[in-house]
């Protein structure tokens, strides 16, 4: 086979798959790992691909990549509404402090709440949040208390950053906080590819006595720029799809309870 066509090949897997291994390349086209790695340079310089250790992933699957609102609430809409729907479940009944990250799932629980949480059980809950499109939502509501955390607004989340916001809920301690992350991983944790995004995440995990994070499946394995909680930091995982293999061992060993929805 010719380089070319490894390379219109590698360029598919990458698309399907988001990542390739240099084990796999060399098994699939029977070639060295030597060549397999030549050809992810020579892709790497065309900008197709990002070299990692033990293979690449595609530029879009980069550490610092982050995709816009819009973009990101399109993609998986399905078992993100479901994660949300069912994370409702988890919030307690009765006077109750919860914190929404920002997050399309975390904005789609705050939908659920509008919609599902009727009047007098709304009037008990005092919903933190430092997310425009969260505190837009559950404005829709006059039966919800309402705390909106306050800093520079990040234009891609709509959401507050800086030392303004990690300071406000690192004087907190509410209830519980439902979190969204770019990756759960098995070693790495939970992250995020924005430094000030992720310095408030991090004030969230450390703040609130329950930390329930909303994921789906598409997050397993991923590692974005920067960690903002390890999984013994969580309490729980909802998601759309077991884990398996590495990452469930991680979880059971961190005693998350991991809901499906």
């Amino acid at each position: 086979m010719f380089a070319e066509e490894r390379h219109r090949l590698i360029g598919g897997m990458l698309a399907d798959y988001g990542k390739v291994t240099v084990a796999d390349l060399s098994g699939r086209f029977g070639i060295t790992r030597e060549t397999v790695r030549r050809d992810l340079a020579q892709l790497e310089s065309t900008g197709l691909l990002r070299r990692v250790h033990g293979g690449a992933v595609a530029t879009s699957k980069a550490s610092t990549t982050e995709e816009s609102h819009t973009v990101r609430t399109s993609r998986h809409f399905a078992e993100k509404r479901r994660i949300a729907q069912r994370a409702l479940d988890l919030l307690p009944h009765g006077p109750v402090s919860a914190v929404l990250d920002a997050g399309t799932t975390t904005e789609l629980l705050a939908e659920a709440m509008v919609d599902r949480i009727p009047g007098q059980r709304a009037a008990e809950i005092l919903a933190v949040t430092h997310a425009l499109p969260i505190a837009n939502r559950l404005a829709a509501s006059p039966d919800f208390q309402l705390e909106l955390v306050g800093g520079r607004i990040r234009g891609l989340t709509s959401a507050a950053i800086g030392a303004r916001a990690v300071e406000q809920f690192q004087a907190m301690r509410p209830d519980i906080a439902f979190l969204g992350t770019n990756g759960v991983h098995y070693e790495f944790g939970l992250s995020t590819p924005d430094v000030l995004e992720a310095a408030v995440k991090s004030a969230i995990v450390r703040c609130a006595r329950r930390v329930v994070v909303l994921a789906d499946s598409s997050k397993f394995g991923e590692e974005a720029f920067v960690r903002f909680g390890t999984l013994n930091e969580i309490d729980a995982l909802v998601t759309d799809r077991a884990p398996q293999g590495a990452l469930a061992a991680a979880l059971e060993r961190a005693d998350v309870e991991v809901l499906v929805a």
